[in-house]
């Protein structure tokens, strides 16, 4: 008996997007995965299984995953871009909010215009973006000039931000800028998407009862705009933690991230297998949080419905 028209579009639907997440995310990870419990050859990781006395032997080599629990360089590595990350994300949030609520209330002629402002930085190369930034932090650059003419690179020693006032380049701060910068964007337009299709007659609703607007803003507009905030700051945290060119061009000492250790381990000491344990270790530390998180999200809707 022949499947029906609609059945054939559903299968359609969702299965090209799991084909895809299967041939592009699962089996690479998967590969990383077995070169991760490889032994490193001289070139390349030797393979898992060999044909001994006519049996197959699967050989597994964990003594990369005790090294990185008992290395303190590691552990280091992973707070540090864990922090990084979350001080990044929540100034995105900070400075994005605000933007996507007023593209959000701007007139609708306005609208594709303050979109394309935001979407702008996409059109120049990203690596581009971030040597600007050396330019600006850098002695002479009109940024540097501001931050110490105002006196606030005092206020970023205090906050152990950078080492020495009046030096900004390849400190904590110049590497938070760059990030947030860079990432801004990932962050306003899941906002302002969720803001604009709310439905306003809900604060008027609202003022109508008494409330001030900062209340409505607070009991109406944030609870609603919760889907935009966990999309964003998702969008804006998981690649931070893994991030590289930042941290390489804009960091300094202080600012050890472990998207540079992978590359150490890679390129410099040619250790696949440590590498590709790094990398696995890395995705168990984004996936197992936001699943945790993801089942705890069902569960809270389906006890409300």
């Amino acid at each position: 008996m022949k499947a029906p028209t609609w059945w054939r579009g559903r299968t359609a639907v969702i299965g090209i997007p799991y084909l895809w997440l299967l041939l592009f995310f699962l089996a690479p990870f998967l590969i990383v995965l077995k070169y991760s419990v490889s032994e490193m050859g001289a070139v390349i990781p030797n393979d898992i299984t060999s044909v001994v006395d006519g049996a197959l032997k699967v050989t597994l080599k964990y003594a990369n995953y005790v090294f990185i629990v008992n290395d303190a360089l590691y552990f280091k590595a992973y707070v540090s871009s864990v922090k990084f990350a979350a001080i990044t994300t929540v100034l995105c949030l900070a400075i994005g909010y605000p933007f996507a609520y007023f593209m959000a209330r701007a007139k609708q002629s306005l609208q594709p215009a303050l979109l394309m402002l935001v979407m702008l930085p996409f059109w120049t190369s990203f690596l581009l973006r971030v040597y600007a930034w050396k330019g600006l932090l850098e002695e002479g650059g009109w940024v540097h000039r501001l931050v110490v003419g105002l006196g606030l690179d005092q206020l970023l020693v205090r906050a152990d931000m950078i080492e020495v006032a009046g030096k900004l380049m390849n400190t904590p701060f110049s590497l938070v800028i760059g990030m947030t910068y860079t990432y801004l964007p990932f962050m306003i337009l899941p906002l302002y998407a969720n803001l604009a299709k709310m439905d306003l007659r809900l604060l008027e609703a609202a003022a109508d009862l008494g409330a001030t607007p900062w209340q409505a803003f607070w009991r109406i507009t944030v609870p609603l705009s919760k889907a935009g905030i966990i999309a964003g700051s998702m969008l804006v945290f998981i690649p931070c933690v893994g991030e590289f060119v930042t941290p390489e061009l804009l960091g300094g000492p202080r600012t050890l991230m472990i998207g540079r250790v992978l590359w150490d381990e890679f390129f410099s000491n040619n250790d696949w297998t440590m590498a590709s344990t790094v990398a696995v270790v890395l995705v168990l530390l984004i996936v197992v949080p936001l699943a945790i998180f993801n089942k705890y999200q069902v569960e809270s809707q389906e006890r409300r419905s």
